[in-house]
């Protein structure tokens, strides 16, 4: 608010100069000028003082850089010589401004100004009353919507005199343009110096802006206009020169080449070219309002990675970019008579250029929009524990080909961007895309190996012969799928090594996690195991982890003994066997160990383990010989030496 009263106090001060100005010549000195301005030979006078106050064009300037020096050097001069009579025609618009408004019985138009701003700031204070105040971008724009608001009301609704409508409709517009830009500069991330400095500057152009806008209307003639306009431009330079030596924490080196850059861009400016300038502003400035814009538009979204949040913050920053594009192409349709005009190749490829910034920038749009859905769908089909097998199915299938898919989606998006490119900036593509169809004939025949990795792997995938999860074996390479390239295959060993296996290497492929797994195993118990008993035991088994709650949904068929499978040196051995959803077989042949052992030996049933026999028919000589042999070896320990 502050800086907004600085402003106003400002343009008081400008007007407090219309008010303070000489009185106007009386109606009938200014009746005679009008006639004698209307007469033939007066015109026709002042036509022939204009063709000789023009500079002559030498014979050696006729190239069109000749051209354009001898100009911008006559305009130099011409607005340099119109510096001085800025104070005179300055007070002159005053009086006639002033003069067209009390003529009529209006107060001076500095007056009618600030009741009108009072008025907006009343309307406004009201608002701030009755409205819950947000920190926001929403919260900081609505006030000033309702301060113009009231303004505009008023200001539509009286029949001002024509001249006081003209400065009231620029000064209130250039006022009403700096609160909305001090309003995204406190809604955005930015230091308080270097936010009040960018408001004076902001303030400082919307001043000058304002003012040259009136010059016309105020018949204040077009050289002292933009000698004005020099004047300003001398101000906000010195004013950005101060913002980056007080604000920036770079280098000493680099403050100087800022420095410098803003110099060269002045100097553009003021040999009008206008165009130039402009990309100098579009590349110093660009890309911190884009930063900005985007941290804005993410204030509005919950979840930036969703669809809505990629719509509105790459859309924020893409219209930044046309409205970028769109008022660059308008100052260079409105300055005809500067240097790149004249070069019908350099007018050419600067549309050209134009209009492959909007064709990149859509492009990278509708991408975004398509790789944010492809992430996010990979990111909802990675959990399928809680799916029946044909949605994990599924969602097993979307994993495998969005990756490709969006592989593919951005050479065609690239290929196709790039193309369009070339052709607005007047390369001919037929030929170009007829010889890269040559070339990839012979690129074709010289990489026989890559053509036939690439369609392996479409064959692969058409055939669905594995996914993303899934366990395969492939000759002597097997792991888990973890992603594909449009030639080859990434493999996870299970020790923790990864394969990329090119697609035309793999042949035969032996998948090990698709739809369902029979897990089959032994376990070895005495000969003197009631088999009937162990049958209904496991069968017991397989019912509680059937109905364990994580355990439970993992199987397909519960856990069954088959029989006896053959008779071991040991004991006999028993056949299990289970069907489970892929992948899961090994943690529940664990919890299927465990609970056998601990339901057997509950039970009586042992498990068999190698021994060995020494010895005939006497099966206690041994034992009898080994507590001899002990005896004697004690006996003669304790006898004395």
């Amino acid at each position: 608010m502050k800086w907004s009263l600085s402003f106003l106090v400002g343009l008081l001060f400008s007007f407090c100069a219309f008010a303070q100005a000489p009185a106007p010549a009386s109606q009938e000195k200014i009746d005679e000028l009008v006639r004698l301005l209307q007469d033939k030979d007066v015109q026709a006078w002042l036509n022939s003082r204009k063709e000789a106050g023009t500079p002559a064009v030498t014979p050696s300037s006729t190239g069109s850089l000749a051209k354009w020096e001898s100009a911008a050097r006559a305009r130099v001069d011409q607005i340099r010589a119109a510096i001085p009579e800025i104070p005179g025609e300055f007070a002159a618009a005053a009086s006639r401004a002033r003069n067209d408004a009390t003529s009529r019985g209006y107060a001076p138009i500095f007056m009618i100004f600030g009741g009108l701003v009072a008025l907006g700031l009343v309307a406004e204070f009201l608002y701030r009353k009755v409205s819950i105040r947000r920190e926001t971008l929403i919260g900081r724009l609505a006030p000033v919507g309702i301060f113009a608001g009231a303004m505009a009301i008023v200001f539509f609704a009286v029949d001002w005199p024509p001249l006081a409508r003209v400065v009231l409709l620029a000064y209130l517009s250039a006022f009403i343009l700096f609160r909305l830009a001090a309003a995204f500069l406190y809604a955005a991330d930015i230091s308080p110096p270097l936010r009040n400095r960018l408001m004076l500057f902001i303030g400082v152009v919307s001043l000058a802006v304002a003012t040259a806008a009136i010059g016309e209307p105020l018949g204040v003639p077009p050289l002292v206009t933009d000698a004005i306009s020099y004047c300003f431009s001398i101000v906000g330079l010195c004013l950005a020169i101060e913002m980056v030596w007080a604000t920036s924490s770079r280098s000493r080196p680099w403050k100087l080449g800022i420095m410098a850059f803003l110099v060269v861009l002045w100097l553009v400016w003021c040999l009008n070219m206008r165009g130039l300038f402009w990309i100098g502003i579009y590349a110093l400035a660009l890309p911190a309002i884009l930063n900005g814009v985007g941290r804005l538009a993410a204030s509005f979204t919950s979840d930036p990675a969703s669809f809505r949040g990629v719509l509105i913050i790459r859309g924020a920053r893409a219209a930044i970019i046309a409205l970028a594009v769109g008022w660059l192409a308008l100052v260079w349709h409105l300055n005809p008579d500067s240097l790149g005009q004249r070069d019908p190749v350099l007018v050419s490829l600067f549309y050209g250029g134009l209009k492959s910034v909007l064709i990149l920038v859509c492009a990278d749009f509708l991408w975004q929009l398509a790789r944010g859905w492809i992430d996010r769908s990979l990111l909802v089909t990675t959990d399928t524990t809680s799916l029946n097998p044909a949605d994990a199915a599924r969602r097993a299938r979307f994993r495998t080909l969005l990756p490709i898919f969006r592989n593919a989606l951005a050479v065609v998006v690239a290929v196709l961007a790039g193309l369009v490119v070339l052709s607005q900036l007047g390369v001919q593509i037929g030929p170009l895309i007829a010889g890269a169809g040559i070339f990839g004939v012979a690129i074709g025949f010289g990489s026989q190996t890559l053509v036939k990795d690439v369609i392996s792997g479409v064959f692969y995938m058409l055939d669905d012969a594995f996914r993303v999860g899934e366990y395969i074996q492939a000759k002597d390479y097997k792991g888990t799928v973890e992603g594909f390239s449009l030639r080859s295959v990434r493999l996870r060993h299970h020790r923790g090594p990864v394969f990329t296996v090119p697609f035309g290497e793999l042949g035969a492929v032996e998948n090990m996690s698709r739809d369902w797994v029979i897990d089959k195993f032994r376990i070895t118990v005495g000969f003197e195991t009631d088999i009937e008993k162990a049958r209904k035991l496991t069968k017991k088994v397989g019912a509680e982890l059937k109905e364990d709650e994580e355990l439970g949904k993992l199987f397909i068929e519960p856990l069954k003994m088959k029989g006896v499978e053959q008779f071991a040196d040991y004991g006999i051995v028993l056949s299990f066997a289970m069907t489970t959803v892929p992948g899961m077989q090994t943690y529940i042949r664990r919890k299927a160990y465990a609970k056998i052992r601990e339901v057997f030996l509950a039970n009586g049933i042992s498990f068999a383990q190698p021994t060995v026999q020494v010895g005939g028919d006497d099966k206690g000589g041994g034992a009898a010989a080994a507590q001899a042999i002990r005896a004697q070896q004690a006996s003669a320990a304790t006898a004395p030496k």
